[in-house]
């Protein structure tokens, strides 16, 4: 198969699989931080960090190790704005939409321009 076949399969599995099958990126047995506790009593909230987390790793998977350097950086920083949000929904919410487009873009980059 080619690379942008497998880009495109890719991003397709993770924009369509049904959120059900997995569980949050993290154990909800062990979730002490209210930003964690919020997310794992929230369906929505539980699919949004699914979603994220396998755009993540597809794009991990896709870029060079610069950029993956700078991929888990960038993944550092959200997770202490998602935290600052506590249980505040709204934030949680509003968090989760921004990371997911950020890796979005990076995989149209990725399709449109190749690894980088």
């Amino acid at each position: 198969m080619n690379r942008t076949f497998m880009i495109i399969l890719a991003s397709a599995a993770a924009a369509f699989a049904p959120m059900s099958a997995r569980a949050t990126s993290f154990d909800c047995t062990r979730a002490h931080a209210p930003d964690e506790k919020a997310i794992c009593a929230s369906r929505a909230l539980n699919d949004k960090d699914v979603r994220m987390s396998t755009l993540y790793e597809i794009d991990g998977h896709l870029v060079g190790m610069g950029r993956r350097g700078a991929m888990h950086d960038d993944q550092i920083a959200w997770l202490k704005a998602r935290k600052a949000c506590g249980a505040a929904r709204a934030c949680l919410n509003a968090a989760y939409d921004r990371r997911i487009a950020a890796l979005r873009s990076v995989l149209e980059e990725v399709y449109t321009h190749g690894p980088f």
